[in-house]
This record gives structure tokens, C-alpha cells and sequence, in this order.
């Protein structure tokens, strides 16, 4: 049995894309991705746009089929033959609380399909006794099982996304920048749900979005992706304060300061050039293109992740302390 709940190794995601007449090329969402969730841990997954998050999450599911590595829950290989067997103990919370909901459904129905698929039930009232817990759960009331979704604010409606994902009782959940499309008051109360759930239920989550702030508070440890890859990964307090990578110190030094004294004196790294398409990679690291400490060795070699500091690791030829 293995000590971590989910294990993601040398994770792929290629899609073709048509060039020409008669062939395709691969477009490299993720290319060669790897770490590991602890039971009820909290992992941060952290980037620009474009940079494979959410596909990250969506592949670990199966929603997107992988183009080559390994997703091991619980200390089993998960295969496009087996993964039927693992959809209770997995789920996902998806970003848009207004696209992922049936507008056609009730609050009740929405939320017991899960219950329905799984057959989760022995009659007619325990359906219904379950919905009303679930609502109870993530901060709505009973009442609210029977109006649509177009009754509800952006908050209320994730929380019924949340309370949908946990009705198969789940370990483990992805939760796809849940609150970017959230005001900011609102965010800070579905937040505050994802780490009382937590502690009562013990799940575990990868936890997606950009705002650092945001996942330094939440999470456990963080991980820093650029161009399809991890490029850092380790203690969500050290990488704010002590990051490596220059990618992330280029990301730390972008997050706003209240303190108006405090943020003259602080030195902005911005980041030259734009990111390079995943259909043209660069040959070896991919931030040499933007990184102002790339050498020739970056250009021949891609670095792999490697322990700087205890529990710490960067993919960094030369990394600046």
C-alpha cells in the first residue's frame, strides 16, 4: 500500500492538431508531470493561463484519456479500464459555478444524480434526507433542493457544485480554480467551505487557480507550472517567502502589497517575451526564452526536478536563492 493517496508520474497530455492536408502535430499541454497528495492534504497547483493546469486536473480523472505516465490512487494504477471503479473516490469541482450546473435541473436533482448513478440509496426519503444533508453541509438549507440554478447568486451555485462532488462521499477532489469567477468577499466564504469540509471529512485536493495568496493559505504545499511542466514544488510558506525558480520568484514579486511603503521598496523581476506555443517547444528547459540566467546548458538540456532544500524541489539548471 502506498503513503500517498494520489501519485501523478511522468504525466502526459498530448493533442493532435492537423497540419497540413495529411498529418498532425501534438500540442503539449502537459509534458512529463509529477508529484504526490497525502490523505487530507491540500496541494496548490499554481500558473499562467495556458500553462496545463486544469488539464493537469482533468487527466488525473480521465476526463482527458493520458497520452503516457501514471496516475496511482491509493497505491493502484488507475487505466482507462478501471478508472469506473474509482469515480466515488475522485470528483471534481469545475470554475464556471454557471456553465456546470443544468439549468433544466432542480437543486435536487443536480445534487442526488450522483446519488442515482451510484445507486446510493434504498428508497424515495433517504434520497431526499441525503440531498438535505449535502445542502446543509456546504451552507445552503433543505428548502433550496427544490429551485434551479438560475435562482442563485455565483456562491450558491458553487456550492451546489460542491455538494454535488461530495454526494459519492469522495477522498479526493480536483478543484478547477473554484473561485475565479467569484467576488472577492465570495471567495473568501467558499474557501472557508473547502477547509471546513476538509476538516470534517478529511479529503484531500488538488487545489487550481492563480491567485497565490489564495493558494498559499489554503494549501499544504504548492506546485509551480510553466509550459506543461512543474518547474518548483514544496511548502506553500516556503515557496512564498524562499522561492528558487526564477519563474516563481518572477510570480512571488507580482503578488500586490497593501502597504503602500512597503511595495515602493520592493524590487518588481518582470518577465521578458511571451510564452512560447506548446505546438513549438523550445529545446531544452522551456523558460529559457523568457529566464534571465539561461546558459547554453539550458538550451542543450531540460532539467528535471531535483531537491534543493528538504521537501523542496526545482527544475533549474542555475537557480538563484
Amino acid at each position: 500500500m502506498s503513503e500517498h493517496l494520489l501519485e501523478v508520474r511522468d504525466l502526459k497530455q498530448y493533442f493532435p492538431i492537423r497540419s497540413g492536408w495529411f498529418g498532425s502535430i501534438p500540442l503539449k499541454a502537459v509534458d512529463g508531470v509529477s508529484f504526490e497528495i497525502d490523505k487530507g492534504e491540500t496541494l496548490g497547483l499554481v500558473g499562467e493561463s495556458g500553462c496545463g493546469k486544469t488539464t493537469v486536473g482533468r487527466t488525473i480523472l480521465h476526463l482527458y484519456r493520458p497520452t503516457s505516465g501514471e496516475v496511482i490512487y491509493n497505491g493502484q494504477r488507475i487505466t482507462p479500464k478501471n478508472i469506473e471503479d474509482y469515480r466515488k473516490d475522485m470528483q471534481i469541482v469545475f470554475q464556471d459555478p454557471y456553465s456546470s450546473l443544468n439549468p433544466r435541473m432542480t437543486v435536487s436533482d443536480i445534487v442526488g444524480e450522483p446519488l442515482d448513478v451510484h445507486h446510493l440509496y434504498a428508497n424515495k426519503r433517504e434520497r431526499a434526507d441525503k440531498i438535505a444533508h449535502l445542502l446543509n453541509l456546504v451552507g445552503l438549507n433543505s428548502d433550496h433542493a427544490r429551485r434551479y440554478a438560475h435562482e442563485f447568486s455565483g456562491g450558491q451555485r458553487q456550492r451546489i457544485g460542491i455538494a454535488r462532488a461530495l454526494a459519492v462521499e469522495p477522498k479526493f477532489i480536483v478543484c478547477d480554480e473554484p473561485v475565479s469567477a467569484l467576488d472577492v468577499s465570495i471567495q473568501a466564504q467558499v474557501i472557508n467551505t473547502f477547509e471546513e469540509l476538509q476538516q470534517q471529512l478529511g479529503i484531500a485536493y488538488l487545489f487550481i487557480a492563480h491567485d497565490l495568496l489564495v493558494v498559499q493559505h489554503i494549501s499544504r504545499r504548492i506546485a509551480v507550472m510553466y509550459l506543461g511542466r512543474v518547474v518548483e514544488i514544496g511548502a506553500s510558506d516556503e515557496i512564498i517567502t524562499n522561492p528558487m525558480h526564477p519563474y516563481t520568484q518572477s510570480l512571488i514579486s507580482a503578488i500586490p502589497i497593501p502597504d503602500p511603503e512597503t511595495a515602493r521598496t520592493r524590487h518588481r523581476i518582470p518577465l521578458e517575451g511571451d510564452v512560447p506555443s506548446p505546438l513549438h517547444m523550445p529545446t531544452g528547459c522551456p523558460f529559457r526564452t523568457r529566464c534571465r540566467y539561461a546558459t547554453e546548458q539550458c538550451a542543450r538540456e531540460c532539467p528535471s526536478l531535483k531537491e534543493a532544500a528538504p521537501g523542496h524541489r526545482i527544475a533549474c539548471w542555475n537557480p538563484h536563492y
